[in-house]
């Protein structure tokens, strides 16, 4: 059964005005994984898996209903599997999490679906 479904839509030129802002940034939103892999791109690429991990968290929480604030980035963690596809690999909460994160022009967008683990 699904317990909820979140969306984000982020421009990225926020993302990458509060990078130039504050150099931690990245370090605040992205858990040690995240950032290890972060830290592997440049450019552009880097802003937008920076991006990207901001908005799929954000749409994490919104599936909850919390928002950012009872529980904070670095409580979710999404890496990505051998064929690039992102996952869950951390959460405060014990249900099956879809993932999708989507880049255009200035724009990046996620969409989270959490869907209660089967018992049987």
């Amino acid at each position: 059964m699904i317990i909820g479904h979140g969306i984000d839509l982020q421009d990225m030129q926020a993302i990458e005005k509060a990078l130039t802002r504050r150099t931690s940034f990245a370090k605040k939103v992205l858990t040690e994984k995240e950032y290890e892999v972060y830290s592997s791109f440049q450019g552009r690429r880097q802003l937008q898996y920076l991006a990207g991990r901001w908005s799929a968290k954000e749409a994490f929480t919104k599936a909850l209903g919390t928002g950012i604030g009872r529980i904070g980035f670095q409580d979710i963690e999404i890496l990505t599997d051998e064929k690039g596809a992102p996952y869950v690999s951390k959460s405060p909460l014990s249900a099956k999490a879809w993932v999708s994160i989507s880049h255009s022009g200035h724009f990046v967008q996620a969409s989270v679906i959490l869907e209660e683990e089967d018992e049987s």
